[in-house]
Formats: structure tokens, sequence, C-alpha cells
């Protein structure tokens, strides 16, 4: 094992810029994302050369989580067009990333994405990890894009430019977002896949180039859909999670085993696949069966909603005992946090409003609201805090000052949880009396849910066994 003060160590994890830049993406998706989920962590390998292909849905955000949840550090082949950003550029720099232009930027001058490949390949062979979206752009809705041949052909230029047969880890992964772009209930799930099998490509490529590139964009195209849930939109994976959930809650009604403890996100990610198989398969030969089958589950996470609970909460005993312990004990809480969460919001509340007001005024598409939001909060935030610091000053003195400063951190954060705990409660609570007010509501619910769930069943039974087991695209 090395320290982390090691030569070696230091190359792996970076320059201290590039660390420093890492801890505040870290810092940054922690606050915007309310649930990031990682699969598979531990394929990553600690050492040599790591090419780590994922798809592409936000152009900064998908760099930001590989970058977060890689150890080592990570070279990143960005579009040419984000190092002119005046926030991002400075950024990326910082960490070492290399811009690829795209034909539009290149223009007739190969020369331009020669170098990019020359140093991605560099980087390679000092057994670095690079980063490349093979898409080649963004898009919003959650499906997956025909893969370009750039990770192909930089796993078989490593060799050539090596002279010989040089290890290299073709890395697939795939994330997956629900509520992209809004803050606080966006969640976003990495599966980091098995490498891509590339040693026989590798060996035929000299006689069959084009060949291996092929095959080898084939299979990590097969990986990494392996490792998505795709969807028309963002809509439909919605109503699929709500599915999910009333599934697996009346799967443990009837004593079957869910996933396990530590297979959970892994589990539902293969779940939702093959409940999509199942979907595209029924939806050619009896759609009316899946136009129902939604229709139901709109219903019933309407139903939900009007209540205030979620599936998993159905079920629970509501006495007036448990209640009001329940309301007493987090009455009591947000009592106590009361006055510095009001500080929170009072310091915060103008930098967040102003916030909201840019993002939508710049114009961007969806899959960039998310990035937008950071990058205007990275200006917005910072300057408004110097307005109020400087009118503490000039109205308090320096002690009210020194306080302000040391309170801007933990009171704003103790505002968002106190937020998000207000809003547990009041919802608790509303579902508490919507129950008393109607003592046939709970029932009426758990019907629904079973209903749902014996109606997927049945609509399993419709499709062939290959389909609902088969784990690749071509299901589709």
């Amino acid at each position: 094992m090395h320290s982390t003060s090691s030569p070696r160590a230091r190359k792996t994890q970076g320059t201290i810029a590039y660390r420093l830049v890492r801890m505040m993406i870290r810092f940054l998706l922690w606050l915007f994302y309310r649930r990031i989920d990682v699969v598979g962590r531990e394929r990553i390998p600690p050492d040599g050369g790591v090419i780590v292909a994922a798809n592409h849905h936000n152009s900064v955000v998908d760099a930001m989580l590989i970058i977060a949840t890689v150890p080592r550090a990570v070279t990143v082949l960005a579009n040419a067009p984000l190092f002119r950003h005046p926030l991002v550029g400075p950024l990326l720099r910082m960490l070492g990333a290399v811009p690829v232009n795209r034909r539009l930027e290149a223009g007739d001058d190969p020369r331009r994405n020669e170098a990019m490949f020359t140093a991605a390949i560099d980087a390679l062979r000092a057994g670095g990890v690079v980063l490349i979206f093979p898409e080649g752009r963004t898009q919003p809705q959650p499906i997956l894009l025909p893969l370009r041949t750039g990770a192909a052909r930089l796993a078989l230029g490593l060799e050539r430019a090596a002279g010989g047969p040089h290890p290299v880890t073709l890395l697939p992964v795939g994330i997956v977002f629900h509520d992209p772009g809004i803050f606080r209930s966006a969640s976003v799930q990495l599966t980091i896949g098995a490498p891509v099998a590339t040693a026989d490509a590798f060996a035929s490529h000299r006689e069959r180039p084009e060949e291996s590139v092929r095959v080898i964009t084939a299979r990590l195209t097969e990986s990494i859909g392996e490792r998505i849930v795709e969807a028309e939109d963002h809509y439909t994976l919605g109503l699929l999670a709500v599915l999910e959930r009333a599934w697996w809650e009346e799967a443990a009604r009837r004593g079957e085993p869910g996933p396990a403890s530590d297979k959970i996100a892994e589990q539902a990610l293969a779940w939702k696949r093959q409940v999509m198989r199942a979907a595209r398969y029924l939806g050619e030969r009896e759609p009316q069966l899946v136009a129902e089958l939604r229709r139901r589950v709109e219903r019933y996470r309407g139903h939900l909603d009007e209540v205030g609970i979620a599936s998993e909460q159905l079920g629970q005993t509501y006495t007036a005992r448990l209640m009001v312990f329940y309301v007493a004990a987090n009455v009591l809480w947000l009592a106590l946090g009361l006055p510095l969460a009001c500080w929170g919001i009072a310091c915060h509340a103008v930098p967040y409003w102003m916030t909201g007001q840019i993002v939508p005024w710049l114009g961007r598409t969806l899959e960039e609201e998310a990035t937008d939001k950071m990058a205007v909060g990275l200006v917005i935030y910072p300057l408004l805090w110097g307005v109020e610091g400087w009118l503490v000053w000039r109205l308090a003195g320096l002690a009210p000052l020194l306080a302000f400063l040391l309170l801007l951190a933990p009171s704003g954060l103790l505002a968002l949880a106190w937020r998000e705990r207000l809003g547990r409660v009041a919802g608790q609570a509303r579902a508490f009396l919507r129950f008393l007010a109607d003592r046939d509501l709970h029932r009426r619910l758990l019907d629904e849910r079973r209903t749902l769930a014996e109606e997927l069943r049945a609509l399993a039974d419709r499709v062939p066994p290959e389909v609902l087991s088969h784990g690749t695209r071509d299901a589709r």
C-alpha cells in the first residue's frame, strides 16, 4: 500500500489543483442531488491505463460524477467550446482536460483532433485514466445514441503508439438520472460494468483495423446499454420508479424475498430494464395493455401525491399514539433548529431566487439545467454573500460580520435539512388526517397497489421468458 504522500500516490490522485477542484465538485454534487448511488465501484482498476466510457446526458455534470467517483486522477475529453466558458473553462484547465473538436469546430483541420488523440494516448501510456463520452453529444432523453468509434480507436491507437501490446482497460459506465435539474429532488445512479473484452480485437486489428473498431464499439454499446434504463422520456422513468416500489412492497407483503441489502440499486436497475423490455415487446403486439397499465400507474401516483405519502409508507399502522409521538419529536427538532434555519434562509433566499430567475433566461437545453444552476450559483452566491457581509459590517460592525461569516455555511446546510424535514412531517401529518377523515382510504390505496402488482405479473406471463431474460439492446 502506498501512502498518500508518495510520488506514485500524488501522480495517481492528481495535482493539488486537481484535488481542490474534485473536492469542490463532490461538495456541489452532494449539495444539489438528493441521492447518488454508485454500483460496481470495486471494478475501477487501482492502476494501469483505463478508458472510462459513459453515456452522456448532461454536458458537464456527467464528467463531474465520474471525477467524484473515480479515486484516481481523470483526464477528461471535453468539447472544445466548454473551454471558452468563463466558469467551466478555467476548471477544465485545472483538471488537465483535453479539448475535443467536433467537425463544427475542427473544420477541415484534422490536426486539431490529432493533438487530442496524442494527449489521451500519452495519458494512457503513463498509466492514467481517460474519460470519453462515445455518443459524441448530450441529449435530454434517457436513451443511448449510436456510439461513435472514438473509444475503440483510442484503445487500438494506444497499442500502435506503444509499438506492441499495451494493457488498457475499457470500462463502461451507465448513468441514469431521476428528476434531473431539480435541486434536492434529483438523484442519479452510476453503474460501472465489467471491462469490455478487447484482446481478440487487438490481435486482429493490424490485418482488419476497421472490423476491430466495429467489434469493440458494438461490445461497448451493449455493455453501456445494459447499465442504463432506456425510455422515451423522464416522465416514463418516474412512472417506472413508482411501479417498482409498488412491486417490491407487494412482494414483501406476500413474503417473497426482496433485493439483497447490498444489491438494492443493482437489482432495481435490472428489474426496470426487464420491465422496459417487456413493455417494448407488448407495445408492438398488444399496445392497449401497456397503455392501460400506464394509466393505472399514473392514477396510483396521483392518489399517493394527493394524500402526501410514498408507496412504501402504505401498510404502516397510523395510530393516534404513534402519530402524536412522531409529530412531537419532529416538532421539537424543528423548533430547536428554527432560529439558525431562519438565519440560513434569510442569508440564502435572495441568491437562491436569483439563480432560479437567471437559469431559464439563459435559454439552454434541458440536459444543461443542472450545470447552469451550479455555474450560476458559483457566481451569484459568493457575490451576494459579499454584499450581505458588507451591509452587516456597515450597519453593525466587525463582530457581527465575523458571526455572519462563521454561521453562513452551517446555517445554510441546516436550512436545507430543516426544510426537507418540515416537508416530510407535513406530508405524514396530512396523510394521517386524510386517513382519519376517510377510514377506507388506506385500504383502497393498498388494493390499488395490489392490483398494479397483479396486473404487472399477468402481463409478464404474456412475454416469452427469453425476452425477459435477454440482457442486450437487441431485445428491443
